[in-house]
């Protein structure tokens, strides 16, 4: 691998309507050459809740990978409207995404986290 290649890692959910909006947004934001796309069903209610621990654990073990192999130094964290594994209002979704940025950092990795929202015209913006 480039050394000189810029990989961030997106923990995203599964449902394919978000997957190139939030890939865009990485790339465009963190001037990323590749995304390592994480995805689960409605990641941010498993890492703001922390009830699943093994959905928790498969994404640390993911992002772990995205770190240590291609040295990932910024992880995005998706929620989206519309979201089936995740059906609350978009006022919880983002409530879930801080959270689950707070877990993230939890973990002691060198990155820098951040939340994403993906709105109901498939647009996605970074949470500052």
């Amino acid at each position: 691998m480039n050394m000189k290649e810029i990989f961030v890692a997106a923990i995203n959910c599964i449902d394919g309507r978000v997957q190139y909006t939030v890939l865009e947004l990485a790339k465009a934001e963190f001037k990323a050459d590749y995304v390592d796309m994480i995805t689960e069903p409605g990641p941010d209610k498993v890492l703001s809740d922390n009830s699943d621990a093994d959905a928790v654990g498969s994404i640390k073990r993911k992002v772990l990978l995205s770190v240590e192999k291609h040295y990932s130094r910024v992880i995005v964290i998706a929620g989206h409207h519309d979201c089936a594994a995740n059906p609350v209002e978009k006022e919880e979704h983002i409530r879930q995404i801080a959270k689950a940025v707070d877990t993230v950092k939890e973990w002691g990795l060198e990155v820098d986290v951040y939340g994403a929202w993906v709105d109901s015209d498939w647009k996605a913006v970074l949470l500052r």
